[in-house]
């Protein structure tokens, strides 16, 4: 406690502040109004009742559709794995080189020739 101004309060001392709110028609206070009674066990056992069932139908509901994800997903997983394979295949297939005979040309002379120039060339053979 304190003994004059200049002294300093106790370190058990605490400043409580609390909302007291009323209704402006009966004049009840905040906790009157929402403060309940504990419930009974009829209130307890139609709870239970309501509760379970819809648990239980939660459960299923969310099993079913775990299930439908999974397959979704290993369809799709199976998709994916079919279509690496197929262009694996194919890739090895087209770096197999055949056991032929082949040729390297090293000088080889390119003629260019357009579509203009071949009329051309054939108006001055018809003349």
């Amino acid at each position: 406690m304190m003994d004059d101004r200049d002294s300093r309060p106790s370190h058990d001392s605490r400043i409580i502040i609390r909302r007291v709110v009323r209704n402006e028609e009966t004049g009840a206070t905040e906790d009157e109004i929402f403060h309940t009674s504990p419930p009974g066990p009829a209130t307890r056992w139609l709870t239970y009742l309501l509760l379970v069932p819809l648990l239980i139908i939660m459960v299923v509901l969310g099993i079913f559709f775990f299930t439908a994800f999974l397959a979704l997903f290993a369809i799709a997983a199976a998709g994916i794995a079919f279509r690496v394979w197929w262009l694996r295949r194919k890739l090895r297939e087209s770096m197999q080189t055949p056991e032929a005979e082949y040729r390297v040309i090293e000088d080889a002379e390119i003629v260019e020739e357009t579509k203009g120039k071949e009329k051309e060339a054939n108006n001055h053979e018809r003349q």
